[in-house]
């Protein structure tokens, strides 16, 4: 344990030179590889003890032939021990020529940047693209104009990773979606399984969840696609596509149908762009890199507050920086994330301006070979960004390279396996959950990330990684053998034959990848990616922390037999899967922290699921049963969703005893029939967790329970409290006493006077969503919502009569409106009163209706509303539509 310690510092220390020689990377990997071994070694003699303190032979015969077996085992521990420790003076004599500088602090952000969340939230007002998304809209047909020919039009983008396409796109397809009977917008990526691209067209086109269309061939799905495309006018955006095959297999499923129909391609390769414009009606658009003056205002947007200047110190160090941009917006993003955490002053930027393009010299011509010059410069600009991270932040870095291309991950996946990595830890006062939270938005910061939209609690929950920051991440990833691919025929998997983390990856048209001439026992995390991917044997892995089996069709129950003999495993994730049984034995799992069951035909725990003690997150499917017993989990900290109907006698007293519950989310479905006594003893459950950790309760279904006997007392803790399908008449009194509550979503009948009086009250409130079955709210100007930042309300039939008086939210920020014109009433001027709320910077306004003159009444009075507010507040105004011709 000494010697691993001093290992770490060495590597700690050695992580921060951004340009180790030849000897140093040498011996840092010899260093890495030894003290992935020492740990390996340590886990079997663990493994060991615990083995032989469950095991109790009967019979002197039984006993001796026990401890020959341990003799045995410890000898061929004591030969690994003596083994490594030759190893470690090898290391040791040599580590006095290791000469490695010390690192120099940096600082965490502790929440998301707004100016850098700003580049991606505002992508309707990103500089330069005004001038090529119009001139895209004039090659597409105008309304009501169908082509010569009877098939779409068709516009490919082409140009290098990092200009904007897939931002150039998406433009056009939001201003014109609204317009057309279907649309859809699919990524394809380098290696594209066609199946899932396909599934998925067919859910977008049909506005269905990828889960409710049938697995089939290929040659099954391109006709239900035709079939109900048919002469329908529909848009669709195809992007980052990188072979003529694959788009050949795309569009025998679009093509030849309605002619007043779009289809807008994106690619790299001018070959495939060629492919897609196969007609002389379809145009080819070569996308630009942003001129000078584009470049300097994309740049300082991320640095600089609205209307600010650049200083005049640091305007010559700034043009020097945005020129080796060389006009790529990924880059000029990437640069002035880094520099923003880096601090303001010219020395600052110099040092920074210097070191642009230093930290790749010595695998230039690895890395970047083949490569245009533009993205060369990218590549530069993104290895300065990952030297200036801290360690801990460039493991977590690395570790995206496990996802394929394209892919929309989740936070708080993300956040769960850095922890069961051993990557993020508990700091002081900070859960691991919150340093891991701490650790994304600082990705997030420094555009190293992409969110993918916010939530309606304006939080990031989901994100994509550029693929040229996938492809710099790879790179990195197998040079230091952190992330061994298989699957994908472009990448290299390195030289080392021990597999340390393993990403198994359908990417080669459906054929299952091989895994032959790779040394498995040392894998610590295993994920599997695809439908056609067969699934290894569990037996290879003895020392794997984290099994991601998630969405793999192939997975069955036989494929978790023997996982109790995974002594170190931390995270499981079966979700989306066909298990219907999870075995006895995963009571064995003593380490495990993360088990996902969502989506899976799981209908019933096994009993020995109580005898997992460290297991924090546990997240099943709503009607899943529990065993009795769960007062031993003590360490759980996030349970949901529980259908409380459904569990045993005594099963939410034994929940009340759950001193560590963080998140809790309860169904209450069939829960009419539910006693006086029933519904005490739910209340006094919840509040036994409220005098303790309990920060999120979510109820649903809970109609009929939240308007019986419940009236909580003491949950002085809760700091979020959502309702989903729990429509209540008005704001229950007992709601005024949540004094630390912060997030709020209520569903009720109709909104009145006396329900603002309780809401307003409430002294922390940052986000509350309000959705009411009908009625108007006039927000007065009284004292209360004095920290409130975001609000969000629905009105789910009629008008939206909402109208903010002065002084009534004096800090709101963001506004969300969704309701459903009434073409009757001619009369009303949507008159929200939105310039009475002086710090408001954005405001999102959806319909749902028919597509009529009210729609459109709705969009001129609120563009008007924010053109003349003081800060100018970006306006989203979206149209789920039916249209009255």
């Amino acid at each position: 344990m000494d010697e691993l310690t001093d290992m770490q510092a060495f590597l700690l220390k050695m992580s921060e030179k951004e340009d180790p020689d030849e000897q140093d990377m040498v011996w840092m990997t010899a260093v890495r590889e030894l003290s992935y071994d020492m740990e390996d070694s340590i886990d079997d003699f663990m493994q060991q003890e615990v083995d032989e303190k469950d095991t109790k032979p009967d019979g002197f015969i039984n006993k001796i032939k026990h401890s020959l077996d341990k003799m045995k085992t410890h000898s061929r521990i004591s030969n690994q021990i003596q083994d490594l420790e030759k190893r470690v003076i090898e290391v040791g004599e040599r580590n006095a020529r290791y000469k490695t500088r010390e690192a120099f602090p940096k600082t965490i952000n502790s929440t998301v940047d707004h100016r850098a969340l700003a580049i991606f939230e505002r992508a309707s007002n990103l500089v330069g693209i005004d001038e090529p998304k119009a001139e895209i809209i004039k090659l597409l047909p105008r309304d009501g104009c169908a082509s010569t020919q009877q098939e779409p039009r068709i516009v490919s983008i082409v140009g290098s990773g990092g200009m904007g396409k897939t931002t150039l796109a998406n433009q056009v397809y939001e201003e014109l979606k609204g317009k057309f009977d279907c649309r859809a917008f699919i990524s394809v990526s380098r290696n594209p399984d066609m199946m899932i691209i396909l599934r998925t067209i067919l859910s977008e086109v049909r506005s269905i969840d990828y889960a409710h269309t049938e697995a089939a061939s290929v040659q099954q799905i391109i006709p239900r696609i035709k079939h109900f495309l048919g002469k329908k006018r529909f848009f669709i955006v195809v992007d980052d596509i990188w072979d003529v095959k694959t788009w050949d297999v795309i569009k025998c499923a679009l093509g030849e149908t309605n002619s007043e129909s779009i289809i807008i391609t994106t690619t790299r390769n001018n070959d495939v762009a060629k492919a897609c414009s196969s007609s002389l009606s379809d145009y080819i658009y070569n996308i630009r890199p942003l001129d000078d003056m584009h470049s300097m205002k994309l740049f300082h947007r991320r640095l600089f507050n609205s209307g600010e200047d650049c200083p005049p110190n640091l305007r010559k160090v700034s043009e020097e920086i945005i020129k080796k941009c060389d006009g790529l917006p990924l880059a000029i993003i990437a640069t002035s994330g880094l520099l923003a955490s880096i601090g303001s002053t010219e020395e600052d930027w110099n040092e920074v301006n210097k070191s642009i393009g230093c930290g790749l010299d010595r695998n230039e011509s690895v890395l970047l070979n083949g490569r245009n010059d533009s993205v060369k410069g990218m590549f530069k600009i993104l290895s300065l960004s990952y030297f200036d991270l801290p360690p801990h932040m460039k493991t977590c870095l690395l570790y995206l390279s496990i996802y394929p291309e394209n892919s929309v991950i989740k936070r708080g996946d993300l956040i769960r396996r850095w922890i069961a990595e051993g990557f993020i830890h508990k700091e002081g006062k900070y859960t691991a959950h919150e340093v891991g939270q701490r650790c994304f938005n600082e990705l997030v910061n420094r555009s190293l990330i992409q969110p993918e939209g916010l939530n309606k609690f304006h939080r990031v929950e989901r994100f994509r990684v550029h693929d040229t920051i996938l492809d710099f991440i790879i790179f990195k990833s197998t040079e230091v053998n952190f992330v061994t691919l298989v699957g994908l025929p472009n990448v290299t998997k390195g030289v080392q034959s021990k597999v340390r983390r393993l990403s198994v990856q359908d990417g080669n048209q459906g054929n299952s990848p091989i895994l032959t001439g790779l040394v498995l026992s040392h894998v610590r995390s295993l994920s599997v990616f695809g439908d056609s991917v067969d699934i290894p044997s569990l037996d290879k892995f003895i020392h794997v922390r984290v099994l991601d089996f998630g969405h793999c069709n192939k997975l069955g129950n036989h494929h978790l037999e023997g996982i109790g003999r995974l002594f170190q495993l931390r995270y499981l994730n079966l979700s989306w899967t066909s298990i219907s049984k999870l075995p006895e034995q995963i009571g064995k799992l003593q380490y495990l922290e993360m088990l996902d069951l969502r989506g899976t035909c799981v209908c019933e725990l096994p009993a020995s699921i109580v005898n997992l003690g460290k297991l924090v997150h546990l997240l099943i499917a709503i009607g899943v049963k529990l065993p009795g017993g769960i007062a031993k989990m003590q360490a759980l900290e996030i349970l949901k969703h529980v259908r409380v109907s459904m569990q045993p006698f005594g099963f939410m007293q034994e929940l009340g005893q759950l001193k560590n519950m963080r998140k809790l989310a309860l169904d209450f479905s069939e829960f009419e029939c539910a006693t006086q006594d029933t519904t005490g003893l739910v209340a006094s459950s919840l509040d036994n967790l409220g005098t303790q950790n309990l920060r999120s309760l979510t109820i649903s279904s809970g109609s009929n329970f939240l308007q019986g006997h419940f009236s909580p007392t003491r949950l002085i803790s809760l700091r979020e409290f959502y309702t989903l399908a729990s429509t209540i008449p008005q704001v229950p009194q007992w709601l005024g006493s949540l004094v630390n509550l912060q997030k709020l979503r209520l569903e009720l009948e109709r909104v009145g006077q006396e329900d603002m009086c309780i809401l307003r009250c409430l002294p922390v409130l940052l986000i509350l969503d309000l959705v009411a079955c009908e009625g108007s709210l006039t927000v007065g100007g009284e004292v209360g919502f004095r920290c409130l930042t975001v609000f969000g309300y629905t009105i789910l039939s009629g008008e939206m009569k909402l109208k903010f008086e002065v002084g009534s939210m004096p800090k709101l920020e963001n506004l969300t409106m969704l309701f459903r014109p009434d073409e009757s009433e001619t009369d009303g001027d949507f008159d929200f009163g939105i310039e009475n709320l002086p710090c408001l910077s954005s405001v999102k306004c959806e319909v749902h209706g028919y597509d009529g003159s009210r729609v459109n009444y709705a969009k001129s009075a609120l563009e008007r509303a924010t053109s003349t507010h003081p800060n100018h507040p970006t306006l989203s105004f979206e149209k789920s539509c039916i249209s009255n011709s």
